[in-house]
């Protein structure tokens, strides 16, 4: 008798009557202990619900049925295709819906119904790579920022490569604690590439100097995103590199005049397709022969070889007294050596590599001159501290220190 007296109100001229009643009727449903007939009597009426012409009815059964397991899964898949705001309600929450059903609503919804999954307590692999490859940058940056979206590594990476010129997006992607080494990368180069735009379209810088700041903002990014990662990061972030055409000679160079010898390691492992062990060996012969054929092997340019050679002499020299935590600086001793060896090469094969050598005796003298700095600043500070203290309490300091030793 209820579930028909529910039946009418379904039935009254106004939409508010109607929308309580669909409410009132999905939760008896849901929630009452209903005999079989006026259970299979509210599914129907509430199924029937679906063709009212007012949206305050189906938004009534959406809230209704969001949260519930055992809402009448066509009704949800329903609700799921309504209007945006409708949608909404269920796509972010029911437990009924696949994720057939979700992908399916992604790829043909609105960007509201998008963002809504995105923002579920749990999306499988599969959903999040649906999304990635359709959902706008507001969309993504709920997904980034949702702890229980199982992100692949390819889905970070092909969201960076849609709107990685999104600042929001690039921030959300860098708090997830859990960011592969090859996305960070990414959304450095991402960043880089936004900020050489923005100068070059204000004419602060023509595009030539502009794409090349960027693209050695990007190296250096690179290498300081790399200092310590495990080895198996590093093979995949220079996996990541050479696929997008960023592992370059120059780029290898720097890693090494920065003695970045594990980076050096796994990029010439994967252009040689050598064993990183074998390459490792090859790089510390102290006669130099098996470097030569390993550059020759990973196909890096003729050119540069006597470069890559003399810096890996001047490390070999000096790798006793240094570890790859002593710093990234470029060490301006090996640019020297890579410099005169490239003195005896002939001027249109060596003007560009001189050039770059230049640019990073350059940038290694300004980061000496920064440290120095820094030092000086921080001892002048202790000395002033220091003068502050009036000498008798100095004095009084130590005369307590010599009573406490004896």
């Amino acid at each position: 008798m209820m579930i028909r007296q529910f039946l009418l109100w379904t039935q009254h001229e106004s939409a508010g009557r109607r929308a309580e009643a669909a409410s009132s009727l999905a939760r008896a449903y849901l929630y009452a202990r209903l005999d079989p007939e006026a259970r299979w009597e509210a599914k129907t009426a509430i199924t029937a619900l679906l063709d009212d012409p007012s949206p305050l009815v189906r938004r009534a059964l959406a809230e209704a049925c969001a949260n519930a397991p055992e809402a009448p899964r066509p009704v949800v898949v329903a609700l799921a295709q309504d209007v945006p705001e409708i949608a909404a309600l269920v796509l972010a929450r029911s437990p009924v819906l696949s994720d057939a059903d979700l992908v399916d609503c992604a790829a043909i919804g609105e960007e509201t119904g998008r963002a809504a999954i995105a923002a579920r307590p749990s999306l499988s692999p599969m959903v999040c790579g649906a999304l990635a490859e359709i959902a706008g940058p507001a969309s993504l940056g709920r997904l980034a920022a949702n702890p229980g979206a199982a992100i692949t590594p390819g889905s970070l990476l092909r969201m960076v490569e849609r709107h990685g010129d999104d600042g929001a997006l690039r921030e959300a992607l860098l708090a997830r604690p859990d960011l592969p080494l090859e996305v960070r990368q990414a959304v450095a180069a991402s960043l880089a590439r936004s900020l050489s735009d923005f100068v070059i379209a204000c004419g602060w810088l023509p595009p030539e100097r502009g794409e090349r700041v960027a693209r050695e903002a990007r190296d250096r990014t690179t290498l300081g995103l790399a200092e310590g990662a495990a080895r198996e990061d590093l093979r995949r972030l220079v996996t990541y590199l050479r696929r997008n055409g960023q592992l370059t000679a120059g780029l290898i160079l720097r890693a090494m005049l920065s003695r970045r010898m594990a980076f050096t390691e796994a990029a010439l492992a994967d252009l040689s397709g050598l064993p990183v062990e074998r390459v490792s060996g090859l790089l510390h012969e102290s006669h130099g022969q098996g470097f030569a054929a390993l550059y020759r092997r990973a196909g890096l340019p003729g050119p540069l070889e006597p470069a890559f050679a003399a810096a890996m002499s001047a490390w070999r020299e000096e790798a006793s007294g240094f570890t790859e935590e002593s710093g990234p600086a470029l060490s301006r001793r090996m640019i020297e050596r890579a410099v005169t060896a490239c003195e005896r090469l002939p001027f249109a094969e060596s003007h560009a590599l001189v050039a770059l050598l230049n640019r990073f005796d350059a940038e290694a003298a300004r980061e000496e001159a920064r440290l120095l700095a820094r030092t000086i600043a921080s001892e002048a500070a202790v000395a002033a501290v220091l003068d502050s203290i009036p000498a008798a309490l100095i004095e009084s300091y130590g005369q307590d220190r010599l009573r406490i030793a004896a």
